[in-house]
């Protein structure tokens, strides 16, 4: 095959990429399935390849979803996707690790296997081939639908696990004997040692084990204490959503737990990071002029973040805030004013109580006032429809606190982001349905006219995408063709069709306490009944 590196413009624009000669030591290709300009922005990704490049046994290099201009590129001059640090095809490497942290990127990856030249199924997988990895958020919170891409799967948080990883991978001799190693070691995941047994109704009715010595469930592995490592964005890139900005987590998981949001569950307990760990990764930065960035779900509800920001001169970034006072007060002493988000979900205050959005109309209404007054460029609501329970005047709701807001001061731009409302697993609303898409259609274009007049943008993701990511949401394997007909191009529409896929199946039916989920292999340390309860008292609210 011909060589075509599509990285170079990009890496000599970087700062601190990491280069290590490939010889006697384990090569990684760390890959993230979107572009590069997404990725880089991910401090998850960039903080695990930190880590792995400080260990001197690895080398780690990174690959994304390429641009379709260099894609056609690729396939013009006969070239296999190659890394960004050494120009190497990915075939070449000891593990491919996906980092995956959105359902609607999992196509990305069967296309970025394909662009290598790797076997898209795990058991037509040879010594030869390299072992495949899934990694990220959507690791833990149901692998199913990629189960028989992956040869391996990690479930939970990896800081303190990839020492393990490494060495089983390194001693053992072949891949049979890798993957024996691997699944010895707490929260590694081997779907060839399982084979789901399905219910005629389409239901799963079993996980059957193939290796007797396989757990029955996988446990998530988590860092108790997220001071003992630190997850840092040493590559820095213009080419970013955080341009050149150094990226610091200063908390993990949140303490609201919303009923929709799967990260508030598998990431529980929430985590904080001390200010004395943050004060000195901001130390490292002395004399350089970086911007830093703290990334938390829910920053403002980090008990010393005044603190932090009082006592350091850095141009801090703070992207999204809960409705607060608190948050009002953080944004008057940001230096960058360019954007700031917050998400009150619902425009009603009997469907936040549902969600259990914990946030009310008068905070909304305040936090934003203040927002604007402050100076800040842009202030952006996230709202979503299709939630369960919603009537027509939850939406109209939308559209008057947006007034209201828009009306507290005419300073700032205000920019409304919909979503549609898809059921995750390991939350109180992965029993629920999603919305008709004729019905989701016509909600978003109700708020988009009645808010146009109002010197508001709407715009919200194209709509089939929501109805992609539910079906993978709540997907269990046999969406193995679905996946691979979206890989290469098809729309919602052909893929089904293609793949005698059921949306019916997977996210237009409101299912049963007793059913059985694909992702119940898991165990995320969340019980079913709690979940089911909370679940029946956002019901039964009215």
């Amino acid at each position: 095959m011909g060589k075509h590196n599509i990285y170079m413009d990009l890496m000599s624009r970087e700062r601190g990429t990491v280069i290590k000669d490939p010889g006697g030591r384990l090569n990684i290709c760390l890959v993230y399935p979107n572009t590069y300009r997404t990725g880089m922005s991910n401090l998850g990704f960039t903080g695990i390849y930190s880590l792995l490049n400080q260990m001197d046994n690895v080398v780690c290099e990174r690959a994304f979803l390429p641009e379709e201009h260099d894609i056609t590129a690729l396939e013009r001059s006969r070239s296999q996707l190659s890394s960004v640090e050494s120009g190497r095809a990915l075939s070449s490497f000891d593990v491919i690790a996906f980092s995956i942290s959105f359902e609607n990127d999992y196509p990305n990856a069967i296309r970025i296997l394909s662009l290598a030249g790797i076997k898209l199924l795990g058991s037509e997988r040879g010594d030869g081939d390299p072992l495949v990895i899934l990694g990220g958020p959507c690791a833990f919170i149901n692998p199913e639908p990629l189960a028989e891409f992956m040869d391996c799967i990690f479930i939970g948080e990896a800081e303190e696990t990839l020492d393990d990883m490494v060495n089983c991978v390194i001693s053992a001799r072949d891949r049979a004997g890798r993957l024996r190693s691997l699944a010895r070691i707490k929260g590694f995941y081997i779907p060839s040692y399982y084979s789901p047994v399905y219910k005629d109704s389409g239901e799963l009715e079993r996980m059957d084990k193939l290796v007797q010595s396989a757990p029955d469930r996988i446990e998530r592995v988590i860092v108790e204490n997220i001071d003992s490592t630190i997850l840092r964005s040493t590559v820095l890139s213009p080419d970013t959503e955080f341009s050149n900005m150094y990226l610091i987590e200063a908390m993990r998981g949140c303490p609201f737990s919303c009923r929709f949001c799967a990260a508030g569950h598998v990431y529980d307990p929430p985590r904080q990071r001390s200010v004395d760990v943050i004060e000195g990764e901001i130390a490292k930065l002395e004399g350089e002029k970086i911007k830093v960035g703290l990334i938390a779900p829910s920053l403002s509800d980090h008990k010393d973040i005044n603190d932090l920001i009082e006592k350091n001169d850095v141009q801090f970034s703070i992207t999204s805030l809960r409705a607060n006072k608190r948050s009002a007060g953080l944004v008057r002493k940001m230096k960058n004013k360019r954007s700031v988000s917050i998400a009150p979900e619902a425009g009603s205050q009997r469907l936040r109580d549902v969600v259990k959005k914990k946030v009310t109309e008068a905070n909304v209404i305040s936090s934003s006032k203040a927002i604007l007054e402050s100076g800040i460029k842009k202030l952006r609501l996230y709202f979503m429809v299709g939630l369960p329970t919603e009537s027509e005047n939850d939406v109209d709701a939308i559209v008057e606190l947006v007034k209201k807001v828009r009306s507290t001061s005419k300073r700032g731009a205000i920019s409304v982001t919909l979503s549609i409302f898809v059921p995750k697993p390991f939350t109180p609303f992965q029993w629920c349905s999603m919305v008709d898409i004729k019905q989701a259609r016509e909600r978003i274009k109700k708020i988009k006219k009645a808010l146009s007049k109002k010197g508001v943008r709407v715009s919200h993701d194209p709509v089939r995408d929501a109805y992609v990511q539910g079906i993978l949401a709540n997907g269990d394997r046999r969406l193995s063709k679905f996946i691979i007909e979206l890989s290469r191009g098809a729309n919602l529409k052909e893929a089904l069709k293609a793949s005698g896929t059921s949306m019916e199946h997977y996210v237009h039916r409101t299912k049963a306490f007793k059913e059985k989920f694909p992702w119940e292999i898991i165990d995320n340390g969340i019980q079913k009944d709690r979940l089911y309860d909370q679940y029946k008292k956002a019901i039964g609210q009215t």
